[in-house]
């Protein structure tokens, strides 16, 4: 188990941090800070290293990293399964960095070992780690260089292994407020501080989920993604645990089933394994819908009604129509985005780079607070005239797809088939495309030449739920369409998508197949972006349900028949599948074929 402790200067973060290993027999406290700060004796300093030496038990093994903090990647990495690690604390050691390398001018000089550091934290094969960090956001930017540089750099530094970590926490003026992971340790905040059991397996809360109601509420904007955060490709994501979805899977050979499995619906167990990090995942309880409203100008929004996308959006604020019924039955909140109207791209870029970057934080940031508010799954869907033909227009530049084959039929808001409008969309589809054949195919220049504004809050909301290890619902071309781009920032957010069905839309079935990712039901259901999902999300609950509560089959008394207990259970499931001439059940690999 990993946490991580946040606080300001003398907010009592070390002690609520060492209260969290108090009861362990061994303890192997790391500190970061050199005792000379800055390389020049200071008594004020070393009076706070002597405090927080007199508070540790004499039984604690005190190891330093100071002045090498390229050591504490190799002492987290290094660790046994047994140990208890404290370390105290990221902001010393972050110090130490910009110190070894000689340059305070540069925020991103110390984005390698950042980096290495978090990867450090996710890979700590521990039985606890514990990290203290230094939380300085929240004051006036430093007038100094190098102040500047610590405060950008720290921020990245928490938001780095606080995505590595099980369970996060603030601590204000001695207070411990859980932002994540508290039932981890059985803490629901405050001045009590139960001390961690090293053994003690994760909580489940019980507590029912009671639906609040399907309204959104006040519609968000841009404009309320406050500080615009910087992405480019390249950033270092988590991924599913790969091997308890395996073990997910081949838990599912072993249960007392009636009849021969759960067929199509086993992946979505999987899945569910991988990202719960469990191999008896539980249903999703508190998803969140987030319906994203980007209109378009020119021949892409042809044949689209923005009057149809204002009263879906309406709908949604008032918790009326299929969607917000749908987000009742299934239990989950709605949120609704005006995103940014994009241009036409036919002509010029839909984006300018400062909308793009804005969009990219609101959809970053709204998956964040929804990770933080105990969200489970997250739903992505648009409503926004032209949608379709600028997902269209993205895949085809990221796949080389042909536009005409990927755009679905143009209905109009009367319910006719309108040939003129979708023609106008594929020679849209057509020009961009040419418009932009000698420009940069970086996913930044993807959304501000043609994705617009809706693709970009999507994207950024895949960006922030993987890192945040939120699974994501993808439905419908935008959310599909932003996938693909949300690659190309980091490849493991496709790791983190599923897709309820393709609808039959050409658009979602090329990008799905290019992401690996498989759609679970093939009912080419059609309901509007967000809506398919809600629709198939109890089936999806059922599966989990039932693999998680399904006791295990009696072990049988073994057989004289030379078969192995592994090859026995394989035939026996042969078995029932030829007796039941209805069954259909894909073959699953077990692991002892591996």
């Amino acid at each position: 188990m990993r946490l991580l402790v946040l606080g300001g200067i003398r907010s009592g973060k070390s002690e609520a941090a060492e209260a969290l290993v108090a009861d362990a027999e061994r303890v192997r406290y790391v500190a970061t800070a050199p005792e000379e700060h800055g390389g020049t004796p200071d008594e004020g300093w070393s009076a706070r290293i002597a405090a927080h030496r007199g508070r540790r038990p004499e039984h604690w093994r005190t190891e330093e990293v100071g002045t090498e903090p390229d050591l504490l990647a190799d002492l987290l990495t290094g660790a046994k399964p047994e140990d208890v690690v404290l370390v105290d604390d990221l902001g010393g050691w972050l110090s130490a960095v910009y110190d070894a390398a000689g340059d305070w001018s540069d925020p991103s000089a110390g984005d390698t070992r950042i980096g290495a550091l978090a990867d450090a934290v996710r890979a700590c094969p521990a039985a606890l780690l514990v990290l203290v960090g230094t939380e300085v956001g929240l004051t006036v930017m430093p007038m100094t260089e190098s102040g500047r540089t610590f405060a950008d750099a720290n921020g990245l530094l928490n938001q780095r292994v606080a995505a590595a970590c099980d369970g996060v926490a603030m601590v204000v003026a001695g207070e411990v407020n859980w932002l994540r992971g508290g039932e981890l340790v059985g803490h629901a905040g405050g001045r009590e501080r139960a001390p961690v059991s090293v053994a003690a397996a994760p909580v489940r809360d019980e507590t029912p989920f009671v639906f609040e109601g399907a309204t959104a509420g006040a519609v968000l904007s841009t404009a309320d993604s406050g500080d615009m955060l910087s992405f480019s490709p390249g950033l270092e994501l988590p991924l599913p645990d790969e091997s308890t979805a395996a073990e997910a899977a081949e838990r599912l050979l072993t249960l007392k089933l009636n009849g021969a499995g759960l067929g199509g619906l086993l992946p979505v167990v999987r899945f569910a394994g991988g990202a719960q990090g469990r191999p008896d995942p539980r249903p999703w309880q508190r998803p969140r819908v987030l319906v994203l409203r980007g209109d378009r100008a020119g021949a892409f929004a042809a044949g689209d009604s923005a009057d149809a996308a204002d009263q879906r959006l309406e709908d949604v604020v008032e918790g009326t129509g299929t969607l917000a019924m749908l987000a009742a039955t299934a239990g989950a909140s709605v949120q609704a985005i005006d995103c940014p109207e994009s241009g036409p791209a036919e002509l010029h870029d839909a984006l300018d780079d400062n909308s793009v970057d804005a969009a990219l934080t609101l959809g970053w940031r709204l998956a964040d607070a929804a990770a933080n508010e105990g969200v489970d799954l997250l739903i992505v869907g648009a409503c926004g005239a032209g949608s379709d033909a600028a997902a269209a227009a993205v895949v085809a530049v990221l796949t080389g797809g042909e536009p005409a084959a990927l755009l679905g039929r143009v209905v109009n808001a009367a319910g006719f088939v309108d040939d003129e409008a979708w023609m106008r969309k594929v020679a849209a589809i057509r020009d961009v495309r040419h418009r932009i054949r000698a420009r940069s195919r970086d996913p930044h220049a993807i959304l501000s030449m043609l994705g617009g504004g809706d693709i970009a809050v999507a994207t950024g909301a895949l960006i922030g739920a993987a890192s945040r290890r939120l699974p994501v619902m993808v439905d419908g071309p935008v959310g599909i369409a932003a996938g693909l781009v949300a690659r190309d920032y980091g490849a493991q957010t496709r790791h983190w998508l599923l897709m309820p069905d393709h609808g039959d839309n050409p658009t979602v079935k090329l990008a799905a197949d290019v992401l690996g990712v498989t759609p679970l039901l093939r009912l080419k259901l059609g309901l509007g972006e967000g809506a398919t999902a809600l629709a198939t999300l109890p089936l999806v609950n059922t599966a989990l349900t039932v693999a998680a509560a399904t006791p295990r089959a009696r072990a049988a008394v073994p057989a004289d028949d030379g078969l192995t207990e592994g090859e026995r259970i394989e035939s026996e499931i042969q078995r029932v599948v030829a007796d039941s001439p209805t069954a259909e059940m894909p073959h699953v690999k077990p692991s002892w074929e591996d």
